[in-house]
């Protein structure tokens, strides 16, 4: 059973999908998220305080800075602008894909686990993640 998830973002930021994801699994087995894009991520993370998400986005931002930034003087690959290879950088740290299992119809998150797709671009995208129970 396969499903595509499309996915708008407004930039850089963590969107959760948990919900979309839960209402469309089915019967026990390993679900499995796969993210189309390198400049992109997917992650599971505390869904309950919102500034868990909006540290992370520092982190990262502190971490791989815009290729703007004196630190960044090495990278070559700035074609598409000051973002677009420190996203690439961040999608090969970030996992591309996640393993979940499902059991009698539901997800088998914790408590506070939820499934973002985490965006590393400035300029809003739309998205794909590639669903797959089995």
């Amino acid at each position: 059973m396969q499903k595509t998830f499309t996915i708008s973002t407004r930039g850089q930021g963590l969107y959760g999908f948990t919900g979309q994801v839960a209402d469309w699994v089915r019967g026990t087995g390993l679900l499995t998220l796969f993210i189309r894009h390198t400049s992109a991520s997917l992650v599971i993370q505390e869904n309950a305080d919102p500034e868990v998400q909006s540290d992370l986005l520092a982190y990262f931002q502190k971490l791989v800075p815009p290729a703007t930034d004196p630190s960044m003087s090495y990278l070559t690959h700035t074609y598409e602008g000051p973002d677009d290879m420190p996203a690439h950088i961040k999608a090969a740290i970030l996992p591309v894909s996640l393993g979940i299992p499902v059991t009698d119809g539901r997800l088998a998150l914790g408590t506070w686990q939820g499934i973002y797709l985490f965006e590393h671009r400035s300029a809003p995208h739309s998205r794909q993640v590639v669903a797959h129970l089995g």
